[in-house]
């Protein structure tokens, strides 16, 4: 609407210049504890064609659009700037880069609105929304009303409808803005494409007043893999001391467990499961029912362990073979189907890996499910990356809520063996306070998985120094040699300076190769010089005792805008495989071979 007729806009002039007009949407209610799990769930898909307007001046939240009703074009008596209830459309999920290109390099707000035709609610029931990611911030109206915001660009959240929706036709709308911001985890300055939008799915769930709000299935980490435990979080009326029915039939189990005061069903019960691992990859169905509430889940059953240095799964030694990966892809961008998941982990099983690092935000939830299924490892993180705003509590409440997100999501698939909490950050006190609370909530959200941080290397005196060592379980580290430093034995000396009495992952290494018709033949750039560092990688490697995995930087060239030089154009080309995700490199066959040889050596 146009302000000066506007009666939505109240104050046209305070609106005009008031630029506190974002603080009434930012509440960040939308965050872990509004999260449904929803395993098992039915869930009605909301994909498909919404009405869109890129909004680069947030016009749309100075002037209330959201409270706009439906009328003809003809019969509105007030000009208008965008109505959002026709016009342009666009398909959810997407990122809008992909879609037009006068939107690549567009970071602002954009709306999204749809038409929501839903029957009465009956007593018993309640309503949620549940967006698998939106960049970066999503603010949820329905029907002019705000309901809520969620910060993150890459974890689930849900909003409960129940109690705002009408029968009949209502309208939902949501805000996403992508802009970096230097408070945002992550801030303005990163290596990877800053995409936007909703570019996941979006469901609508129907359930019962009192609802599994959670549920939490693992092995007992005590070493004798003779107990399970649950975790039961109920939610609703009836919560306390409801009786919750747990099924694992291939186990036996059918027991009920009463939950207590603060809503929460727990119990271990002694059973011996066949361990999940790469090699057998077993999982078992898991149900959970509270009343006329049902949930379920496929969960795999293993214990990861740091002892000293080594790695352990099962009680077994690990050498971690992996590989990084983003998510990134030359025509959908961010968004991800499950064929491109399983080409993604075809081509790791080519590569003879267990485990891929999921760099560096949390994926689509899928990748764990599949990683379950086909028994790959994964080191899953949050981007807290470079130079974070650690003094910010703001900034702290973002990435503290990305990451319990993040667990909940995935804490029950036994792929996931790692929870990262940062990638290359400068080691001061304000950092190491900031990460160390992240690594303490890891543990205490799921204290069965293994922390970790790709940490930084004193190279003046080639030794690792960095003080988050001291409180992560696997200490990650990016090397270049070859490529950003020279000297491979550096390496070789950084362990001996270093005698670390944790586990080292190698969590980047690697070099560009532009293997397009103008690519160099030699030099750097060059497919040849790639290769060369690969095997000169691989040839110090293995010296290296105290190295206990490595996932090279990376599996598929990416775009990120940073890289602009003749032979990048836009795209980081240290993909062991072209971007157009078929093409394999000289290198990828040298790490395949090398891969193959650690395996054959009886790691597992």
């Amino acid at each position: 609407m146009v302000l000066e007729r506007s009666e939505l806009a109240e104050n046209a002039l305070q609106c005009l210049h008031d630029e506190a007009y974002d603080a009434p949407y930012n509440l960040q209610n939308l965050n872990h504890e509004t999260l449904l799990f929803v395993g098992g769930r039915t869930a009605e898909n909301l994909d498909g064609a919404w009405n869109f307007c890129v909004d680069l001046l947030d016009t749309g939240l100075r002037q209330k659009w959201f409270e706009m009703t439906p009328a003809d074009p003809e019969e509105r008596i007030e000009p208008y700037d965008y109505d959002p209830y026709m016009g342009e459309q666009v398909v959810i999920p997407s990122n809008w880069q992909m879609l037009k290109e006068k939107w690549y390099f567009f970071e602002g707000s954009a709306w999204y609105t749809r038409p929501l035709d839903v029957e009465a609610l009956k007593a018993d029931e309640r309503k949620f929304l549940r967006i698998g990611a939106a960049q970066y911030d999503c603010k949820v109206f329905l029907n002019g009303e705000f309901l809520g915001n969620h910060y993150g660009g890459s974890t689930p959240f849900c909003v409960e409808l129940t109690g705002k929706l009408r029968e009949g036709r209502n309208w939902l709308m949501l805000c996403v803005n992508n802009t970096r911001t230097t408070d945002r985890v992550p801030m303005r300055n990163t290596d990877w494409f800053n995409y936007g939008g909703v570019y996941r799915e979006v469901e609508l769930y129907t359930t019962p007043k009192t609802v599994i709000r959670d549920l939490f299935v693992r092995l007992v980490p005590d070493g004798t893999y003779s107990a399970i435990a649950i975790d039961a979080t109920l939610d609703g009326p009836d919560a306390l001391g409801a009786q919750i029915e747990i099924q694992i039939p291939d186990l036996g189990i059918n027991t009920v467990i009463a939950s207590s005061q603060d809503g929460l069903a727990s119990a271990e019960i002694k059973v011996s499961p066949d361990l999940w691992s790469p090699s057998n990859p077993r999982l078992y169905d898991v149900i959970a029912r509270l009343g006329e509430d049902e949930v379920r889940d496929r969960v795999g059953f293993r214990q990861i362990e740091q002892i000293g240095a080594g790695l352990f799964l099962n009680g077994k030694p690990l050498f971690l073979r992996g590989i990084s990966v983003h998510e990134d892809d030359m025509e959908k961008g961010k968004v991800t189907t499950e064929e491109d998941l399983r080409r993604r982990f075809g081509h790791a099983r080519d590569l003879n890996c267990n485990f891929l690092r999921l760099a560096h935000y949390p994926h689509h939830e899928k990748a764990a499910r599949i990683a379950d299924e086909l028994g790959f490892l994964l080191w899953e993180e949050i981007p807290v990356y470079w130079a974070i705003d650690f003094e910010n509590p703001a900034t702290f409440r973002d990435a503290q809520n990305q990451l319990i997100e993040l667990i909940k999501r995935d804490r029950n698939r036994a792929s996931v063996i790692i929870w990262s909490v940062g990638n290359e950050n400068p080691d001061t006190d304000a950092r190491l306070d900031f990460m160390r609370r992240l690594a303490e909530t890891a543990k205490q959200y799921d204290p069965t998985r293994l922390t970790s941080a790709a940490c930084l290397i004193n190279h003046a005196k080639k030794k690792i120094e960095d003080r988050l060592s001291n409180f992560i379980d696997v200490i990650g580290i990016n090397e270049y040699y070859g490529w950003y430093e020279e000297n491979f034995e550096d390496l070789v000396e950084i362990g001996v300076n270093s005698s670390p009495d944790k586990p080292v992952v190698i969590s980047e290494t690697g070099a560009d190769a532009d293997i397009s018709a103008t690519g160099p033949a030699r030099g750097l750039f060059s497919e040849a010089y790639q290769t060369e560092v690969y095997e000169k990688q691989i040839a110090t490697l293995r010296a290296l005792d105290y190295v206990k995995g490595i996932s090279p930087w990376i599996l598929y060239d990416f775009r990120v805008e940073r890289r602009q030089n003749i032979f990048q154009q836009g795209r980081n080309k240290k993909g062991l495989i072209a971007g157009d995700k078929a093409t394999k490199k000289e290198a990828f066959h040298k790490l395949s071979a090398f891969y193959a040889e650690k395996r054959e050596e009886g790691e597992q």
